[in-house]
C-alpha cells in the first residue's frame, strides 16, 4: 500500500514539472524560431497523444487520423475567419476548442463504419475514409479553398486582458497550456473505466462482450475521444501557422502520426511525447541539414522496430528499472563502448549516403560534399574507403560487442528478478 501511493505521488508530480518546464521554456530559448519550434512540437505531442488513444490503448492501427486532425484545423480557420469578420466575438484563445469540435463530430461520422471491424479491416477502412476526405479537399474548393487552402489573422480576433496573440511569446503560451490540459486529460482518460475497457477491448474483445460490454461501442467512443483532442492539436496548428491546406489531411500526415508514436513508444504514456518531439526535430531541423533525412527516418524507424519495439519510452523505462535496483552502475561501460561504435560506423554510414546523394541525385551541383567539416570529392577512391574504414572501424567491435552485452543484461535482469521476487516474498 505505501509503495503504490509513493508511485502515484511520483505519477502526479510529474505534471507541476512539466508546467514549469513550459512555463521556463521561453527564458532559455528566446529566440522566434526557438518558440516556433517548441510550439510545433506541443502541437505534434497532442496529436501523437491522440493517435495513441486508438493505437497504443485500443490496438486500433489507424491509416488516416490526420483526417481528424486536418479537419479541426479547417474549421478551427473557418471559424477565427467568420467571427473575426464580425467583430471579433470569439476570443482567440478559444479557437483550438472549435477544432477539437470539428474532429469530434468528424470522428462520430466515421467511426460508425470504421468500428464495426477491428484489425486489418479497421486500418483499411481508415486508408479508405483519409484518401476520401483528401480528395474532398480539391471538390470542395469553398470549405477547403482549393489547392492554395485557407489563410486566416489571429491578431484580427477579439484582444481579451491587452493579449493579441502578435508576438510569438504569446502564442506558444496559449499553446502549451493546451498542451498541458490536453495531455493532462488524455492522461485521465487512460484512468477512467473507459480507458480499461479500451485496453480490455484490445487484448480480449470476446471476453469483454461476455460481461456484458459491447466492444464496437468502446471502439466508438474512443475514436471521438481521439478525434477531439486530435482536432483540438489541428486547431492549434491553425492559429500557430495561420494557414491550413489538403496536406493537413493528407496519408503522410497520417504515417507521420503513426512513424514517431512507435519511434517514441506506444506501450507507454510518455512515448508518443517522445514521438512528438523527434516529429519536430526530425521535419523541420533534420530536413535542413540533409537531403536523405528520410532515408535516416526509415533507417531508425527499422533498427527501433528490431532491437527496441518498445521504442524510446520503453528504453528510458527499463533503464529507470535498473537505476532502482541499484544494476545500472555496472552497464555504464558497456553502453559506453557500445554508443562509441554505433557512432563511428554510423558516420561512416552517413558519410557514404551523403556521397551516393550528391553522386547520383545532385551531381549538377558540383562533386565536391561537405559533410561534418570534411570536404570530399564524392568520385575519389579515397573518400568512399574514408567511409569504408568508419563503417569497419565501428561495425566490427560491435558485431563482438552487441552478443555479450546481450549476455549481460539477461543475466542483470535475472538477478533484478530474484531480488525482487525476494523482497516481495519478506513483506
Amino acid at each position: 500500500m505505501q509503495m503504490g501511493w509513493r508511485k502515484g505521488w511520483r505519477d502526479w508530480m510529474v505534471w507541476p514539472l512539466c508546467a514549469l518546464l513550459l512555463a521556463l521554456a521561453p527564458l532559455l530559448f528566446s529566440g522566434s524560431f526557438a518558440l516556433a519550434l517548441l510550439a510545433q512540437m506541443g502541437i505534434a505531442v497532442v496529436a501523437c497523444l491522440s493517435f495513441n488513444i486508438l493505437y497504443g490503448q485500443g490496438g486500433m492501427l489507424s491509416f488516416g487520423h490526420a483526417v481528424y486532425a486536418g479537419l479541426g484545423g479547417f474549421v478551427a480557420m473557418h471559424a477565427l475567419n467568420t467571427f473575426s469578420a464580425a467583430g471579433g466575438y470569439l476570443p482567440v484563445s478559444l479557437v483550438p476548442l472549435c477544432g477539437g469540435v470539428g474532429g469530434a463530430v468528424c470522428a462520430a461520422v466515421f467511426a460508425y463504419p470504421s468500428t464495426r471491424r477491428a484489425g486489418s479491416s479497421f486500418a483499411m477502412i481508415t486508408l479508405g475514409l483519409g484518401e476520401l476526405v483528401y480528395v474532398a479537399t480539391s471538390l470542395l474548393p469553398g470549405f477547403f479553398g482549393g489547392e492554395a487552402g485557407i489563410a486566416g489573422n489571429r491578431v484580427n480576433g477579439r484582444v481579451v486582458w491587452g493579449v493579441s496573440f502578435g508576438p510569438a511569446v504569446q502564442v506558444y503560451y496559449l499553446l502549451a497550456l493546451y498542451t498541458l490540459l490536453c495531455a493532462g486529460l488524455m492522461y485521465l482518460l487512460t484512468r477512467t473505466p473507459l480507458g480499461r475497457l479500451l485496453a480490455a477491448v484490445r487484448d480480449n474483445p470476446q471476453r469483454v462482450a461476455s460481461i456484458g460490454y459491447d466492444p464496437q461501442r468502446v471502439r466508438y467512443l474512443a475514436m471521438v475521444a481521439a478525434g477531439f483532442f486530435a482536432g483540438i492539436s489541428g486547431g492549434m496548428a491553425a492559429l500557430h501557422f495561420e494557414f491550413v491546406n489538403a496536406e493537413a489531411v493528407g496519408s503522410a500526415r497520417s504515417g507521420a502520426y503513426l512513424v514517431f508514436t512507435v519511434l517514441g513508444g506506444s506501450a507507454h504514456f510518455a512515448g508518443p511525447v517522445l514521438g512528438g518531439v523527434l516529429m519536430v526535430l526530425c521535419t523541420v531541423l533534420l530536413s535542413t541539414w540533409t537531403r536523405a533525412w528520410l532515408l535516416y527516418l526509415g533507417l531508425g524507424f527499422v533498427l527501433v522496430v528490431v532491437y527496441a519495439p518498445g521504442g524510446l519510452a520503453g528504453v528510458l523505462a527499463r533503464q529507470l528499472h535498473l537505476a532502482r535496483s541499484g544494476r545500472l552502475m555496472p552497464m555504464l561501460p558497456w553502453y559506453g563502448a557500445l554508443a562509441v561504435c554505433v557512432g563511428v560506423a554510423a558516420c561512416g554510414l552517413a558519410l557514404a549516403i551523403e556521397m551516393l546523394y550528391q553522386r547520383q541525385l545532385f551531381a549538377a551541383s558540383g562533386t565536391v560534399l561537405n559533410f561534418m567539416g570534411w570536404t570530399l570529392d564524392v568520385y575519389a577512391p579515397s573518400s568512399w574507403l574514408s567511409a569504408l574504414a568508419l563503417l569497419l572501424a565501428g561495425g566490427l567491435p560491435w558485431a563482438w560487442l552487441y552478443p555479450r552485452w546481450v549476455a549481460r543484461a539477461a543475466q542483470t535482469q535475472t538477478q533484478t528478478q530474484t531480488l525482487h521476487e525476494a523482497a516481495g516474498g519478506t513483506q
